[in-house]
């Protein structure tokens, strides 16, 4: 499926199909084609949205999750978007929970997948090493459940990204500050309907964390997908559309 990229002042970003909005917020070393399943499952029926995190761009003394959930509500504002469905990803989910403590007018559901906000392993707890080919591959994969998702591809675009000076100072800000920022007391106050989708075999953020985010959330439910990393959406896309779509079915 070839992703049409729309700019609009410094937004990039994805808009494709009518309805009601999915708003959908890739990780730190995510793209807008982490979603693609989602677009190609969703786009008769709902209108799917997904800009394009400044991850690697925005100004040093911004770089972490309160300036990402800045960025999201300036996005918001732009297109005029309300009445939300958030869908977060690893770092997306932290940025999205932060986004609707702020704006809870703006949001109706929160689907959240191997999210960050309580406690995650980044890159395995090791920052990729610079100029490390065969290092960067090996924490690449060790995202999947099943090795062979990370495409040569991607982990040439993950390699490309920490053999950049500025890149990596940005990631190292965001990375700081999402492990700085738990989310154990805030969330608590959260009472939108939650959808959790998360993979059984997620060593990122393992299955602990997202029985927390369950205990925490009063208004959520959780599914895990077996044979299956930190991104649920990428591995098993036809169950994780299975499940989403079921959800919002029983939750208009």
């Amino acid at each position: 499926m070839e992703l049409t990229v729309k700019q609009e002042g410094e937004f990039q970003y994805i808009d494709e199909g009518s309805g009601e909005v999915l708003l959908l917020l890739h990780g730190l070393f995510g793209a807008l084609s982490n979603w693609e399943g989602v677009i190609k499952g969703f786009s008769d029926n709902y209108r799917v949205v997904i800009p394009l995190m400044p991850i690697y761009e925005m100004p040093l003394s911004k770089a972490g999750v309160s300036g990402l959930s800045d960025f999201i509500s300036e996005f918001v504002k732009l297109k005029n978007l309300s009445n939300l469905t958030l869908l977060g990803n690893s770092l997306g989910g932290h940025v999205g929970l932060v986004y609707t403590l702020r704006n809870p007018g703006k949001v109706k559901r929160i689907v959240l997948t191997g999210s960050s906000g309580l406690f995650e392993d980044s890159m395995g707890g090791t920052f990729p090493k610079r100029g490390n080919y065969g290092f960067v591959e090996e924490r690449t994969k060790h995202t999947f459940y099943d090795p062979n998702v990370a495409t040569k591809e991607l982990v040439d675009e993950v390699f490309d990204i920490t053999n950049s000076n500025s890149k990596c100072l940005r990631i190292i800000s965001i990375a700081k500050s999402a492990q700085r920022h738990n989310m154990s007391k805030d969330i608590t106050t959260i009472d939108k309907p939650t959808l959790l989708v998360w993979g059984l075999n997620d060593t990122i953020t393992p299955p602990i964390v997202a029985h927390e985010f369950n205990r925490l959330l009063k208004n959520s439910e959780l599914h895990f997908i077996d044979k299956c990393g930190h991104a649920p959406m990428m591995e098993h896309p036809e169950e994780f559309n299975r499940i989403l779509a079921k959800y919002l079915a029983e939750h208009p």
